[in-house]
Protein backbone atom coordinates (compact mmCIF):
# COMPACT_ATOMS: atom_id res chain seq x y z
CA UNK A 1 0.00 0.00 0.00
CA UNK A 2 0.90 3.21 -0.52
CA UNK A 3 -0.31 6.88 0.27
CA UNK A 4 0.67 10.31 -1.66
CA UNK A 5 0.64 12.92 0.85
CA UNK A 6 0.62 16.87 -0.41
CA UNK A 7 2.48 19.41 1.04
CA UNK A 8 0.87 22.64 0.16
CA UNK A 9 3.32 25.69 -0.17
CA UNK A 10 5.76 24.86 2.76
CA UNK A 11 7.81 28.04 1.36
CA UNK A 12 5.53 29.83 1.98
CA UNK A 13 3.72 28.05 5.10
CA UNK A 14 5.77 26.67 7.35
CA UNK A 15 5.77 28.92 10.21
CA UNK A 16 5.03 26.74 13.39
CA UNK A 17 7.10 23.53 12.45
CA UNK A 18 4.25 22.01 9.71
CA UNK A 19 7.34 19.81 8.44
CA UNK A 20 7.30 18.05 11.75
CA UNK A 21 3.47 16.70 10.41
CA UNK A 22 4.58 15.46 7.26
CA UNK A 23 7.67 13.30 9.25
CA UNK A 24 5.01 12.06 11.33
CA UNK A 25 2.63 10.93 8.69
CA UNK A 26 5.81 9.61 6.78
CA UNK A 27 7.14 7.38 9.94
CA UNK A 28 3.91 6.19 11.16
CA UNK A 29 3.44 4.61 7.75
CA UNK A 30 6.82 3.42 7.17
CA UNK A 31 7.08 1.86 10.71
CA UNK A 32 3.69 -0.40 9.64
CA UNK A 33 5.16 -1.46 5.70
CA UNK A 34 3.38 1.34 3.88
CA UNK A 35 4.71 3.24 1.54
CA UNK A 36 4.85 7.63 1.53
CA UNK A 37 5.38 9.51 -0.94
CA UNK A 38 4.93 13.05 0.22
CA UNK A 39 4.87 16.13 -2.78
CA UNK A 40 5.76 19.78 -1.82
CA UNK A 41 4.06 21.70 -4.14
CA UNK A 42 5.42 25.36 -4.12
CA UNK A 43 3.75 29.07 -5.03
CA UNK A 44 2.28 29.01 -8.95
CA UNK A 45 3.13 24.65 -9.17
CA UNK A 46 -0.07 22.85 -10.39
CA UNK A 47 -1.41 20.53 -7.86
CA UNK A 48 -3.89 17.79 -9.00
CA UNK A 49 -5.70 16.79 -6.30
CA UNK A 50 -6.96 13.27 -7.48
CA UNK A 51 -3.03 12.44 -7.34
CA UNK A 52 -3.52 13.26 -3.60
CA UNK A 53 -3.95 10.66 -0.36
CA UNK A 54 -3.66 13.52 2.37
CA UNK A 55 -3.19 17.25 1.98
CA UNK A 56 -1.77 19.46 4.77
CA UNK A 57 -1.67 23.50 4.95
CA UNK A 58 0.24 24.65 6.87
CA UNK A 59 0.74 28.13 9.07
CA UNK A 60 2.08 31.84 7.93
CA UNK A 61 2.14 35.41 8.62
CA UNK A 62 -0.75 37.05 7.16
CA UNK A 63 1.66 38.16 3.81
CA UNK A 64 2.29 35.09 3.39
CA UNK A 65 -1.56 33.50 4.02
CA UNK A 66 -2.60 37.08 1.61
CA UNK A 67 0.08 35.59 -1.04
CA UNK A 68 -0.94 32.06 -1.15
CA UNK A 69 -4.55 33.55 -1.48
CA UNK A 70 -3.83 34.07 -4.58
CA UNK A 71 -2.10 31.07 -5.66
CA UNK A 72 -5.59 29.07 -4.01
CA UNK A 73 -7.67 31.12 -5.88
CA UNK A 74 -6.61 29.36 -8.85
CA UNK A 75 -7.43 25.67 -7.34
CA UNK A 76 -10.33 26.52 -5.50
CA UNK A 77 -12.92 24.07 -6.91
CA UNK A 78 -10.94 21.41 -7.29
CA UNK A 79 -9.74 21.56 -4.00
CA UNK A 80 -13.29 21.76 -2.70
CA UNK A 81 -14.30 18.98 -4.52
CA UNK A 82 -11.07 16.92 -2.74
CA UNK A 83 -12.87 18.22 0.28
CA UNK A 84 -16.01 17.07 -0.62
CA UNK A 85 -15.16 13.87 -1.98
CA UNK A 86 -13.39 12.64 1.34
CA UNK A 87 -10.25 14.09 0.72
CA UNK A 88 -8.12 13.97 4.00
CA UNK A 89 -6.47 17.74 5.19
CA UNK A 90 -5.03 19.12 8.25
CA UNK A 91 -4.95 22.51 7.99
CA UNK A 92 -3.20 24.35 10.73
CA UNK A 93 -3.66 27.88 12.07
CA UNK A 94 -3.22 30.02 9.11
CA UNK A 95 -4.42 27.00 7.03
CA UNK A 96 -7.55 26.74 8.83
CA UNK A 97 -7.93 30.60 8.63
CA UNK A 98 -7.84 29.73 5.17
CA UNK A 99 -10.33 27.35 4.56
CA UNK A 100 -12.97 29.74 5.69
CA UNK A 101 -14.59 32.65 3.79
CA UNK A 102 -12.17 35.25 4.91
CA UNK A 103 -9.82 36.34 7.71
CA UNK A 104 -10.30 40.37 8.56
CA UNK A 105 -7.05 41.83 9.76
CA UNK A 106 -6.58 45.49 10.93
CA UNK A 107 -5.95 46.67 7.42
CA UNK A 108 -7.73 44.67 4.73
CA UNK A 109 -10.19 41.88 4.37
CA UNK A 110 -8.06 38.32 2.85
CA UNK A 111 -10.42 35.98 1.23
CA UNK A 112 -10.57 32.84 1.99
CA UNK A 113 -11.08 29.53 -0.05
CA UNK A 114 -15.28 29.23 1.20
CA UNK A 115 -14.41 25.59 1.95
CA UNK A 116 -15.55 25.75 5.59
CA UNK A 117 -18.62 28.02 6.25
CA UNK A 118 -16.07 29.77 9.05
CA UNK A 119 -14.55 33.51 9.57
CA UNK A 120 -11.99 34.76 11.27
CA UNK A 121 -11.63 38.42 12.68
CA UNK A 122 -8.49 39.88 13.81
CA UNK A 123 -7.96 40.92 17.72
CA UNK A 124 -5.07 43.20 18.93
CA UNK A 125 -3.94 40.70 21.67
CA UNK A 126 -2.90 37.05 20.99
CA UNK A 127 -4.09 33.89 22.38
CA UNK A 128 -1.05 32.27 23.19
CA UNK A 129 -0.66 29.25 25.38
CA UNK A 130 -0.46 25.54 25.96
CA UNK A 131 -3.37 23.96 25.13
CA UNK A 132 -6.08 20.73 25.80
CA UNK A 133 -9.02 19.53 24.38
CA UNK A 134 -11.10 16.93 24.84
CA UNK A 135 -12.25 15.35 21.41
CA UNK A 136 -14.85 13.14 20.63
CA UNK A 137 -12.46 11.27 18.15
CA UNK A 138 -10.22 10.28 20.50
CA UNK A 139 -10.30 8.98 24.27
CA UNK A 140 -6.70 10.33 24.62
CA UNK A 141 -7.27 13.98 25.18
CA UNK A 142 -5.41 16.48 22.61
CA UNK A 143 -2.68 18.68 23.52
CA UNK A 144 -0.57 21.72 22.15
CA UNK A 145 0.03 25.18 21.51
CA UNK A 146 -1.57 28.04 20.24
CA UNK A 147 -0.44 31.11 19.26
CA UNK A 148 -2.65 33.62 17.32
CA UNK A 149 -4.36 36.88 16.67
CA UNK A 150 -7.25 35.71 14.81
CA UNK A 151 -11.13 34.55 16.33
CA UNK A 152 -11.97 32.11 14.19
CA UNK A 153 -16.20 31.29 14.74
CA UNK A 154 -17.12 28.79 13.26
CA UNK A 155 -21.28 29.05 13.05
CA UNK A 156 -22.42 25.49 12.73
CA UNK A 157 -19.93 23.33 12.33
CA UNK A 158 -18.84 20.95 14.76
CA UNK A 159 -15.22 21.44 16.83
CA UNK A 160 -12.30 20.24 16.57
CA UNK A 161 -12.84 19.41 20.59
CA UNK A 162 -14.00 21.27 23.76
CA UNK A 163 -10.97 23.58 25.81
CA UNK A 164 -10.22 21.85 29.28
CA UNK A 165 -7.31 24.43 29.24
CA UNK A 166 -6.32 27.29 26.93
CA UNK A 167 -8.21 29.34 24.90
CA UNK A 168 -9.09 28.24 21.28
CA UNK A 169 -11.06 29.51 18.95
CA UNK A 170 -12.13 32.75 20.14
CA UNK A 171 -11.13 32.77 23.53
CA UNK A 172 -14.15 32.61 24.94
CA UNK A 173 -16.46 30.04 22.66
CA UNK A 174 -14.72 27.07 24.67
CA UNK A 175 -14.06 24.92 21.64
CA UNK A 176 -10.97 24.83 19.65
CA UNK A 177 -10.69 23.99 15.57
CA UNK A 178 -13.04 22.44 13.06
CA UNK A 179 -14.05 18.88 12.14
CA UNK A 180 -15.64 18.91 8.53
CA UNK A 181 -15.99 15.61 6.63
CA UNK A 182 -12.17 14.01 6.83
CA UNK A 183 -10.88 17.97 7.49
CA UNK A 184 -9.11 18.68 10.50
CA UNK A 185 -8.37 22.31 10.80
CA UNK A 186 -6.68 23.68 14.20
CA UNK A 187 -5.05 26.36 15.67
CA UNK A 188 -2.73 23.26 17.90
CA UNK A 189 0.90 23.65 16.50
CA UNK A 190 4.94 23.14 17.33
CA UNK A 191 3.91 20.27 15.40
CA UNK A 192 0.71 19.07 16.09
CA UNK A 193 0.74 15.37 15.29
CA UNK A 194 3.62 13.93 17.04
CA UNK A 195 2.43 15.20 19.92
CA UNK A 196 -0.90 13.13 19.15
CA UNK A 197 -0.53 9.88 17.24
CA UNK A 198 -3.93 9.06 17.68
CA UNK A 199 -4.42 12.64 15.29
CA UNK A 200 -1.88 11.00 12.71
CA UNK A 201 -3.44 7.94 13.03
CA UNK A 202 -7.26 8.76 12.46
CA UNK A 203 -6.22 10.60 9.34
CA UNK A 204 -3.94 7.90 7.98
CA UNK A 205 -6.79 5.75 8.50
CA UNK A 206 -9.32 8.06 6.71
CA UNK A 207 -7.33 7.98 3.37
CA UNK A 208 -6.33 4.37 3.73
CA UNK A 209 -10.03 3.59 3.88
CA UNK A 210 -10.80 6.27 1.55
CA UNK A 211 -7.99 4.45 -1.41
CA UNK A 212 -8.08 0.86 -0.81
CA UNK A 213 -11.63 0.32 0.91
CA UNK A 214 -13.37 -0.15 4.13
CA UNK A 215 -11.24 -2.86 5.21
CA UNK A 216 -8.12 -1.51 5.11
CA UNK A 217 -6.52 -0.70 8.98
CA UNK A 218 -3.55 0.28 10.35
CA UNK A 219 -1.93 -1.91 12.84
CA UNK A 220 -0.94 -1.11 15.87
CA UNK A 221 2.22 0.44 16.97
CA UNK A 222 3.80 0.49 20.53
CA UNK A 223 3.26 4.25 21.57
CA UNK A 224 4.21 3.89 25.33
CA UNK A 225 6.73 7.05 25.39
CA UNK A 226 4.24 9.37 23.62
CA UNK A 227 1.22 8.37 25.81
CA UNK A 228 3.68 9.06 28.53
CA UNK A 229 4.18 12.41 27.16
CA UNK A 230 0.33 13.37 26.92
CA UNK A 231 -0.06 12.46 30.34
CA UNK A 232 2.54 14.99 31.76
CA UNK A 233 1.71 17.38 29.61
CA UNK A 234 -2.19 16.90 30.63
CA UNK A 235 -1.09 16.43 34.29
CA UNK A 236 0.87 19.21 34.40
CA UNK A 237 -2.71 21.45 34.05
CA UNK A 238 -4.54 18.91 35.72
CA UNK A 239 -5.37 21.35 38.45
CA UNK A 240 -6.68 24.18 36.49
CA UNK A 241 -10.51 24.43 36.68
CA UNK A 242 -10.74 23.82 32.46
CA UNK A 243 -9.51 20.70 33.00
CA UNK A 244 -11.98 17.51 32.71
CA UNK A 245 -11.07 15.78 36.09
CA UNK A 246 -12.25 12.30 34.65
CA UNK A 247 -10.38 12.36 31.62
CA UNK A 248 -7.06 13.41 33.89
CA UNK A 249 -7.99 9.62 35.90
CA UNK A 250 -7.99 7.95 33.14
CA UNK A 251 -4.64 8.50 31.80
CA UNK A 252 -2.30 8.92 35.46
Amino acid sequence: MKLTIGHLYPDLLNLYGDRGNIQCFRKRLEWRGIEADVVPFLSGDKIDFTKLDIVLLGGGSDREQELVCGFLKDIREDFKTYVEEGGVVLAVCGGYQLLGKYYRTDKKTIEGLSILDITTEWQPERLIRNIVLNSPLFEQPVVGFENHGGRTYIGDHTPFGKVFYGLGNTGKSGYEGVVYKNVIATYLHGPLLPKNPQVCDYLLEKALKKKYGPEAELAPLEDELERKANQYIVSRYSDKKYILKETIKRYT
